[in-house]
């Protein structure tokens, strides 16, 4: 069987984040732009992928047409065995264009079509192919956008309690903001704080010995720049707090740095960015030999989402699947991925990553 064609396919959802605000730069940001990547075969088959474009889906979709595309079109559909080896050989050929960035999100929505496509052919959910699975449920947490006023913040807590979300995660950068949603949320939710890389070291290690008394599970990306990882250790060290990190992190080699640095309690895999499947599966491999907690990256609601689900089915470790807490104006997998009264999303147990994306939304919302 071989892969006849590559296509890229962006479609941008809007949403309503209610009192929050999602910005780049100082225009504000009210849609998702997914970009899904579709693998087809001389055989009729299909696999789906999820590559991150955030504010620039173009510039990704035109990396998967000039550099993944070329790469993977006539290749021998690889199985579970042989993705790896063309995933490191695609790798090797593209690493002129950098090791970082729109590359390697284009790289990993390729790889997740790969193993879609490597489970479908196979007839099985993804997470059979990998190993034996753990959970049929992951539990899910809100994650908020900024908001930034204080009593807004604890009302939006309190709201996402009540729909069941068993979990809260701030965007936010100031102490009041971090105490308010402790306030709101009481002393036994798991409450976490993205901060989005935006202080110097002593900055950040004031901020986390300030927020001490709210107890969050962890602060996420204290440090700016974020590839200062001797500095993100010493926030770690010195402030008192869990620190995650690694959203922004390629391959496994970034993440090996990190680690080494002991800048992480969290890593925080995203596997579309990562490097796809194959790269986050040799983070976890990393992190549990040097005793690093995960808690991927997930606030997406693409391919990518299915396949956090599937690999977070595998580990029955407490993680949490994050989720933007927002309202959107379509699903792709017909509201399957929507949380449950207890707060949880079931895994889906079809073939591949489990669900085919709808494609009148498709249609609909392409960009």
């Amino acid at each position: 069987m071989l892969i006849t064609d590559v296509r890229a396919h962006h479609v941008r959802i809007p949403y309503d984040a209610g009192v929050a605000s999602f910005k780049q730069g100082a225009s504000a940001i009210a849609a998702v732009d997914i970009v899904l990547v579709e693998v087809t075969t001389d055989a009729g088959m299909t696999g789906w992928g999820d590559a991150w474009g955030y504010v620039c889906p173009r510039s990704t979709v035109s990396a998967i047409a000039e550099m993944i595309a070329p790469q993977a079109r006539g290749q021998e559909v690889p199985d579970a065995a042989g993705i790896p080896v063309l995933m490191e050989r695609i790798q090797r050929n593209l690493h002129l264009f950098g090791r970082y960035g729109i590359t390697m999100f284009a790289i990993s929505g390729l790889d997740i079509a790969l193993w879609d496509l490597a489970a479908r052919i196979q007839g099985v959910p993804l997470h059979r192919l990998l190993g034996a699975q753990k959970r049929a449920r992951i539990p899910a947490y809100a994650s908020l956008l900024k908001i930034g006023d204080a009593a807004l913040i604890a009302a939006e807590c309190e709201t996402a309690l009540r729909r069941g979300y068993p979990a809260i995660k701030l965007h936010e950068t100031t102490v009041p903001a971090v105490h308010a949603a402790r306030d709101a949320i009481g002393a036994g939710i798991p409450l976490m704080v993205d901060m989005n890389c935006p202080m110097d070291g002593p900055t950040a290690i004031a901020f986390a010995r300030d927020c001490r008394e709210a107890a969050p599970l962890f602060l996420e990306e204290p440090v700016w720049p974020p590839e200062d990882f001797a500095t993100l250790a010493e926030v770690r060290a010195q402030g008192g707090l869990n620190v995650a990190a690694g959203e922004n992190a390629c391959t496994v080699h970034q993440f090996r740095q990190m680690l080494t640095a002991g800048a992480l309690s969290h890593a925080q895999p995203s596997v579309i960015k990562v490097g796809g499947i194959t790269e986050y599966l040799r983070v976890v491999d990393l992190a549990d030999t040097m005793g690093v907690k995960l808690a991927p990256h997930s606030p997406y609601f693409g391919p990518g989402f299915l396949a956090t689900l599937q690999l977070m089915s595998l580990r029955d470790d407490g993680t949490f699947a994050e989720v933007f807490y927002m309202n959107r104006a379509a699903c792709l997998w017909r509201g399957r991925i929507d949380i449950d009264p207890e707060g949880c999303i079931a895994v889906p147990d079809g073939p591949g990553l489990g669900y085919e994306p709808d494609r009148e939304v498709m249609e609909r919302y392409r960009a």
